[in-house]
């Protein structure tokens, strides 16, 4: 008659010359503490730290099993058996060898937290991504990670992610359909700059990106309604963007950036040319704004025209439309009382319509200037470089 799983675990393995094969002391010991779990019909298991290097088949037997601890062996793969612990939301697999995400985690897609930190993983496979749906948390940190495919889409439901101690070069623009996103923590990567798309996740509260190389943030910030952390230390920013100030951040870190230094000179410029098409455009724009005017009636029937307004900003002194060109300001502003960060006082970028508007009495714009001996940005008082979009 066949043995019980419980009999089978508790016999020595046989060959087929008859010789018995002594299994390795940790994984002796593996298998007694599935058998204590199985006979306690155990919710949460704890195989950590046990020196193993394959996971016990026998763990698929604990039906009710929710939370399997698995983390600090020398584990490279995992069973297929795992797929029937229909209970199975949390796995801990951190601090074991392996080399990429395993495949079998991608058919437990009732799985919510997955802890995968300190292993030697280089990538996400986009088919694991697809079948983890339903993840809530995920802990990839002290990784070998330097590309996240569009699947990661698929986590739809993800709140936490944490990818700290990687080689993140760059976050694809789909990384903006994680709408229910929480927490975000990235730093200590290899991030030059960061997509626009990301101001897509709307809930997003923490925002950790430190000790990347990032020189600029997106314009649109102020989307991130809910930020109430931001980390950015340790890149190479030289100013916030516009309407930063907006947000209700209630923490700030940003030491060891390139910031641009109050230390105003005088400008001389005092005249704007504006192109043609700047002009026609700021024209339209202007129209556009009275409800009742022909312009504004007739331009849905223009949508080619619509789509090159699109983009349009304003200027924050006399409120009046800009499209193509600007005068690059910064202003300098104070941080709100209570609030925890590394500075006192924040450069905070804005856009100016001309330099009639940037030479007028009583504003704190700057205008800003390369500095040739350090190579540094450095506000000009009523000066400023034109940009384009």
């Amino acid at each position: 008659m066949r043995d019980s799983p419980l009999e089978a675990a508790s016999v020595h393995i046989t060959n087929t010359s008859g010789v018995s094969m002594e299994t390795s002391p940790a994984k002796t010991m593996a298998q007694k503490s599935v058998i204590r779990a199985i006979r306690g019909n155990a919710k949460s298991f704890d195989l950590s730290g046990k020196a193993i290097t394959s996971v016990p088949t026998l763990i698929s037997e604990i039906q009710n099993l929710c939370v399997l601890r698995l983390q600090n062996n020398l584990i490279r793969a995992l069973p297929e058996e795992l797929t029937s612990l229909y209970n199975l939301t949390e796995l801990h697999l951190s601090n074991n060898a392996f080399g990429e995400i395993p495949s079998v985690l991608g058919h437990i897609k009732w799985l919510k937290k997955l802890y995968l930190s300190g292993n030697r993983i280089t990538a996400l496979s986009p088919l694991v991504c697809a079948g983890l749906g339903n993840l809530v948390v995920l802990n990839l940190n002290h990784n070998k990670i330097q590309h996240l495919p569009p699947e990661i889409k698929s986590l739809a439901k993800l709140e936490r992610l944490t990818m700290t101690d990687n080689k993140l070069e760059a976050l694809p623009p789909e990384f903006g359909q994680l709408s229910n996103l929480i927490q975000l923590n990235l730093s200590r990567n290899h991030l030059s700059w960061l997509p626009g798309e990301l101001y897509s996740c709307r809930e997003l509260t923490r925002l950790y990106v430190a000790r990347n190389r990032i020189k600029v943030l997106p314009e649109g910030i102020r989307a991130l309604a809910k930020l109430k952390t931001l980390d950015v230390a340790g890149n190479k920013l030289s100013m916030f963007p516009v309407e930063f100030h907006m947000l209700p951040l209630q923490e700030l870190y940003c030491e060891g950036n390139q910031f641009v230094q109050q230390l105003p000179i005088t400008s001389v410029q005092v005249k704007t040319v504006f192109s043609l098409k700047e002009l026609a455009a700021r024209l339209v724009l202007l129209e556009d704004r009275n409800k009742h005017s022909k312009v504004h009636r007739a331009l849905p029937l223009y949508p080619y025209l619509e789509a090159i307004l699109a983009g349009w900003g304003h200027c924050p002194l006399c409120l009046g439309p800009i499209l193509n060109f600007w005068l690059e300001c910064v202003h300098f502003l104070r941080v709100k009382k209570g609030m925890k960060m590394s500075l006192r006082t924040v450069p905070v970028r804005a856009v100016l319509c001309s330099y009639e508007c940037f030479n007028r009495e009583g504003h704190s714009y700057y205008g800003v200037s390369l500095h040739s001996d350090e190579n540094l940005c450095q506000p000009m008082q009523r000066w400023s470089l034109e940009g384009s979009r």
